[in-house]
């Protein structure tokens, strides 16, 4: 055998391995989530038609534990968890018909009925957002059951509208986002961020990328791990060094996807230099994206200079196999009108975002209060 045989040998079997393990945790989830939906159905049940308290609940998670040494997962708060799963997806689901004490709901059909999820699209979701309606008609039942039950309920309490929901599960299953990622999208309401998101999308870039494009993107930025005082707030090359400090967390803000290829990336056009302040690569998008920062209100000049940067990417670093680059500026303040104004006669794709940080403490009352450091020592 030859190298390269043994090394394609070597390729096929983890692949088959990777395979293996994504299926086996896909199918006991599946049941994990029908043992979830059914436990919950038991318990509203006992709630509503025998008056099941708290204490109720909290002696029925003891005496599961009696009855199964070493059982976790089921604490009278999960049981809750459980009850509230059920009746949050109740309606949703046309195949509850059994009688029996469990429901009997089984993940055959918890991952194939078509007169469950995906009826939504007619009789229970009047959704005006098209990726949402192609979702649910694509196969949302099976991203429902490939995400954790931790995270379904997560998205339960964080979210009012079934469109919310639909659009975080289908994003938590597509995307792998970790508990922690979830989180963080919810915290930014990263749902309604991208419907609001100013841009000139629709005009420069191919159909077939748009939708992918605006989900990549979102109307304001949530930067609580950067701490600025009022007057570092007013410095754009102070308010870059915090971020690429953080580029980490700055990177869950925008996404999976997003590459950092660095900060004040250099260009070279007729002998002059040119910075970028923060350029990425998108994965998805398979396209750069320039970022450009703006400590106070959105001006249309600011369009220019990065159609101007775009230009320059597109000509002398995106490769042949690449989409054309993307900017996005990203400013303290915008007014959405002035920003649709400028983008006229524009053939770049640009977008305009907002950012929001966490402050320090003035500097008048920097030495009222103790320190972490002393303030720990005091506490011990």
């Amino acid at each position: 055998m030859t190298n390269d045989q043994y090394i394609q040998t070597v390729k096929y079997i983890k692949q088959q391995i990777v395979n293996t393990r994504y299926a086996v945790s896909k199918i006991a989830n599946k049941e994990l989530l029908s043992l979830y939906y059914n436990i919950g159905n038991t318990i509203s049940k006992k709630v509503n038609n025998e008056k099941w308290g708290s204490k109720t609940i909290e002696k029925l998670s003891a005496d599961l534990q009696q009855e199964l040494k070493g059982l976790r997962g089921f604490s009278a708060t999960n049981l809750k968890y459980m009850r509230r799963f059920y009746e949050e997806w109740k309606p949703y689901f046309n195949i509850l018909s059994s009688e029996n004490e469990f429901g009997q709901l089984s993940t055959d059909q918890l991952e194939t009925d078509r007169n469950s999820i995906s009826q939504l699209t007619t009789d229970k979701l009047q959704s005006t957002d098209n990726e949402i309606n192609q979702l649910i008609t694509n196969g949302f039942n099976d991203l429902f059951i490939r995400v954790s039950f931790t995270a379904h309920y997560e998205i339960l309490v964080k979210t009012k509208t079934l469109e919310e929901r639909i659009f975080y599960i289908s994003q938590s299953a597509m995307n792998i986002w970790t508990i922690d990622t979830l989180k963080h999208h919810l915290k930014t309401n990263l749902y309604k961020q991208r419907k609001t998101f100013p841009n000139n999308f629709s005009l420069t870039i191919a159909d077939k990328d748009k939708s992918r494009a605006l989900a990549s993107f979102k109307n304001q930025y949530l930067l609580d791990f950067i701490s600025l005082s009022d007057e570092e707030a007013e410095n754009e090359r102070v308010l870059e060094s915090r971020i690429v400090e953080n580029i980490k967390k700055f990177l869950m803000s925008l996404g999976n996807d997003f590459a950092f290829m660095g900060n004040q990336y250099r260009l070279l056009v007729d002998e002059e230099e040119f910075f970028i302040d923060l350029l990425f690569f998108n994965r998805k998008l398979q396209a750069l994206v320039a970022f450009e920062l703006k400590t106070g209100k959105f001006k249309p000049e600011y369009l220019g200079k990065m159609n101007f940067y775009l230009t320059a990417l597109d000509e002398k670093v995106k490769q042949e196999h690449e989409k054309p680059s993307i900017g996005i500026i990203l400013c303290k303040e915008k007014s959405n009108k002035i920003v649709e104004f400028s983008f006229r006669d524009y053939n770049k794709a640009m977008g305009v975002a907002t950012y929001e940080t966490s402050k320090k403490l003035p500097d008048a009352y920097k030495n009222i209060l103790p320190d972490a450091k002393t303030l720990k020592k005091l506490m011990d």
